[in-house]
C-alpha cells in the first residue's frame, strides 16, 4: 500500500536502489523527495478521483457523502474527489467528507452522520473495513441494495469485499479501480501459471513495471540502480512506439529511443515518474455480491 511505501522509501532511494510500485496511488509521491529512484505503473489519485467523480456526476449525484480513512491514501483520494466535484458544480456546502479511522470497533458514529446529511451518493475510500461500512449503512437504510447509489475505490472494489458482506447487500455498488482492457490473451496467460486467479487488479501494472526496468537497464547498459532509474522514464514517451519487450528490446539494442506502450497501455511518464495517463475499470457489484465490469474511464493526458 502508499503507506507502507512511504515508510521505506527514504531508505530505499538514498541507497540508490529503484523502488518500481505497481500499486501505490497516493498523491504524496508526486512531489516526494525520491532522489529520482522511485516509479509508478498505477495512476496517481489525483486521476482515479477524476474517475470516481465522473462516475458520480454522470449518475446525477448533487448532494455527496465522502467516508475515507484516514491515511495518505483515504485523505488523499477523499481531498482530490471532493475538489473534482466542486469543479463539476456540486457547491461545497452540498459536499460532506467524514475521515474515520480504520481500526476503530464500529462505525456506527460515521454512517450515522452521513443518513442525516440525507446525500443522494455515497464514496466509501476504504480497504477491508469497508465491509463494517456497508453494513452498518444497510442497518440504517442506506446501502447500495437499498438503493442508495454508493461509489468504492481501487482499495475496496474487489471480490474479497464481496465474500465479507452478506449478499445481496452490494447489489447496485459501483466504483473504480486501475485497469486496462488487457485482452483474454493475457488473462489467460496468468492463469496458466495460476489457475485459480478471479482478481486481476494490478496484474498489467506488475507486467508493465517489470518490462520498463528491464528496458530502462538496457538503454543504460548498466545495472546500476541510479543508471536504470535515469532511463526509465524515457523508454516510456516520446520515440518509437513499441507494445513488448520482445519488440523493444531490439530497437533499445541499436540505439533507438522507444515509447514502450504495455499492457496497460499508453504510459507517457511525467517527470515525477508515473504515467500522465488512467485508465480505470468502471466495476459493478451484482446481487450474488460478484464484480463485472462495466466500461472504462480514461482520464489525464
Amino acid at each position: 500500500s502508499s503507506s507502507v511505501s512511504l515508510k521505506v522509501i527514504d531508505k530505499v532511494s538514498s541507497a540508490g536502489v529503484v523502488m518500481f510500485s505497481p500499486a501505490n496511488t497516493s498523491d504524496q509521491f508526486v512531489c516526494y523527495p525520491d532522489k529520482g529512484q522511485y516509479f509508478r505503473t498505477a495512476p496517481t489519485d489525483v486521476l482515479q478521483a477524476q474517475a470516481v467523480s465522473q462516475l458520480i456526476s454522470d449518475d446525477g449525484g448533487q448532494r455527496v457523502s465522502i467516508l475515507a480513512l484516514n491515511d495518505p491514501y483515504g485523505t488523499g483520494l477523499a481531498d482530490n474527489i471532493q475538489k473534482n466535484l466542486v469543479d463539476a458544480g456540486i457547491p461545497e456546502d452540498q459536499i460532506q467528507k467524514i475521515i474515520y479511522d480504520p481500526n476503530a470497533q464500529s462505525f456506527n458514529s460515521e454512517v450515522d452522520q452521513v443518513k442525516d446529511f440525507a446525500p443522494d451518493a455515497v464514496a466509501v475510500v476504504g480497504f477491508e473495513e469497508s465491509a463494517k461500512i456497508i453494513t452498518r449503512m444497510h442497518e440504517v437504510g442506506i446501502g447500495p441494495s437499498d438503493g442508495m447509489k454508493v461509489y468504492g475505490v481501487d482499495g475496496n472494489m474487489g471480490n474479497a469485499l464481496g465474500e465479507s458482506v452478506a449478499a445481496p447487500l452490494l447489489d447496485g455498488m459501483q466504483g473504480t479501480t486501475p485497469l486496462t482492457d488487457v485482452g483474454p490473451a493475457f488473462q489467460d496467460r496468468l492463469k496458466g501459471i495460476n489457475p485459480g486467479l478471479i482478481d486481476f487488479n494490478y496484474a498489467g501494472e506488475a507486467y508493465d513495471a517489470v518490462v520498463i526496468t528491464a528496458l530502462a537497464a538496457e538503454s543504460a547498459k548498466s545495472t546500476a540502480g541510479r543508471d536504470i532509474a535515469a532511463n526509465i522514464n524515457n523508454v516510456t514517451e516520446g520515440g518509437t512506439p513499441c507494445t513488448s519487450y520482445q519488440e523493444c528490446l531490439p530497437l533499445v539494442q541499436a540505439g533507438t529511443d522507444v515509447d514502450y506502450n504495455g499492457i496497460t497501455g499508453k504510459l507517457d511518464f511525467a517527470a515525477a515518474g508515473e504515467p500522465s495517463i488512467g485508465s480505470y475499470g468502471k466495476l459493478k457489484f451484482g446481487a450474488d455480491n460478484k464484480l463485472t465490469t462495466d466500461g472504462y474511464i480514461v482520464v489525464g493526458g
